[in-house]
């Protein structure tokens, strides 16, 4: 039986349609700044408006071994879409890139993409499909150093911390 999801929503603004969306992406395969132009084509086509990107951080594979150098980024992405829809939008994109079967328990390998939903507005979702904040984000130097650079004082709703908070956190 599936637990049920626990959602926490707080600072909407009533009648507003769009959300922040932040997005991490990375790729260790083949020509990597192509994976990555072609991934922010397709979410631009089909999940909103990209408003800020960060620079491309390049990062040793983590979680397994590789001898492909990740390259990753975190942008922020305006929305109307609900966190089910960016996900399948997700999903696909990451499918039409080339992108085989996502990790099944931490299992990682190699990918020509991987697109994680960081954070949706301030919502905090626990449930089997999908968790908001990424669950990992307070672990991943390649993740807060991106995210440091577009939004270093964005609040974590689930730490109640800074991302320049957590970033040096994790560095201490």
């Amino acid at each position: 039986m599936s637990k049920n999801p626990t959602i926490h929503i707080s600072n909407t603004v009533e009648g507003s349609h769009e959300v922040n969306l932040y997005l991490g992406l990375g790729t260790n395969l083949l020509d990597k700044k192509k994976n990555i132009e072609l991934a922010l084509e397709l979410i631009s086509q089909e999940i909103g408006k990209i408003v800020k990107k960060s620079s491309i951080y390049k990062s040793k594979a983590f979680g397994f071994e590789s001898e492909n150098e990740f390259f990753n980024l975190a942008i922020l992405v305006q929305t109307d879409l609900d966190t089910y829809e960016v996900l399948k939008r997700i999903e696909s994109i990451e499918k039409t890139l080339g992108r085989g079967q996502k990790s099944v328990k931490k299992a990682y390998q190699d990918r020509i993409i991987d697109i994680d939903i960081l954070y949706y507005n301030d919502i905090v979702l626990d449930d089997e499909k999908l968790k908001i904040p990424h669950p990992e984000i307070k672990n991943r130097v390649f993740v807060l150093e991106p995210m440091f650079e577009i939004a270093k004082k964005l609040l974590d709703p689930r730490e109640k911390k800074t991302i320049e908070e957590l970033l040096k956190a994790l560095s201490d």
